[in-house]
């Protein structure tokens, strides 16, 4: 997959020949890449063993997260098995469950327990006021799910990043390269014939400078675009008005720091969780959390 990536960057996905220096440069390009992206948002291996799962299903806060979910997800027309279904969707690595919406585990861990478990009424609607044959149903069927898990741990490759808006102050703070930041890119934007430029671009200018200001792509995370189209509507960022290059920056400075402020108020947290497929059998060690580990 690495080997393909570099040979398209350089050919363009054609059938091409490169020398040996360029095929290098262009590794350590992609791979220099990948180590920052990694190092801002570092990924961690998880081995879900069933373990954590137990822990939370004979734990003090099962009933109250599971009572909350339900009122989330209740419906008189829907059965007590797409209930189930549903809540398993809502749980994640940290009550020890791997991604039900992957469909490997759908098929391998989740699925075989909800055939051998259920019973005949379970596909009948499930009334509003049954939540107890809710948490009983679903205790059922999660207590297999662990059991299974212990047989067959799931790999899960999760990562967490935290956007405060420490990266935008960051890059603010250094004029250099705030400078060089921004003048690269505005000098790449649609100038009408006497230099000035649409305000219709600061959304594309701001995706320009957001790697730098360790913010996502706009389309990204959906609470962060709501920030975006927040401080827009506030600058009155999105009338397409035209406006001199240095007026240009101005308000995109502006825009960064109204972003900023809004982040330092409100971090905006996001995880994900991405099944390593070939699971490792339990009998492997590899993954397992050293015994010298301490918690932070």
């Amino acid at each position: 997959m690495l080997l393909e990536k570099v040979l398209n960057e350089f050919t363009h996905g054609k059938q091409e020949k490169v020398s040996k220096s360029e095929f290098k440069e262009v590794l350590s390009d992609i791979l220099l890449g990948m180590a920052a992206g990694l190092k801002r948002d570092p990924i961690v291996i998880l081995r879900i063993d069933g373990e954590d799962l137990l822990e939370f299903l004979n734990g003090p806060s099962y009933e109250a997260e599971m009572a909350s979910i339900f009122s989330q997800i209740g419906s008189p027309q829907k059965s007590l098995r797409h209930h189930i279904v549903e809540a398993f969707s809502k749980l994640t690595v940290d009550q020890g469950i791997p991604p039900a919406s992957d469909s490997w585990v759908f098929s391998n861990i989740v699925e075989p327990v909800l055939l051998s478990q259920g019973g005949p009424d379970w596909d009948k609607p499930l009334a509003s006021e049954n939540q107890e044959t809710f948490l009983e149903g679903f205790k059922k069927v999660a207590l297999c799910v662990a059991e299974r898990l212990k047989e067959q741990p799931v790999i899960v490759a999760h990562s967490e990043n935290t956007f405060d808006g420490s990266g935008v102050k960051r890059l603010l703070s250094n004029k250099f390269e705030f400078d060089k930041t921004l003048n690269s890119v505005v000098e790449n934007l649609p100038k009408d014939k006497n230099g000035k430029i649409s305000k219709e671009y600061l959304r594309l200018a701001l995706d320009g400078v957001s790697p730098s200001a360790g913010l996502p792509p706009f389309g990204a995370i959906e609470e962060m675009d709501k920030v975006i189209g927040e401080v827009f509507k506030m600058m009155n960022a999105d009338d397409a008005k035209m406006v001199k290059e240095d007026e240009f920056k101005k308000l995109l400075t502006e825009i960064l720091g109204s972003i900023m402020l809004q982040l330092e108020g409100n971090p905006i947290s996001v995880s994900s969780n991405s099944v390593v497929h070939e699971p490792l059998g339990s009998s492997s060690s590899l993954l397992k959390p050293s015994t010298t580990e301490t918690a932070a």
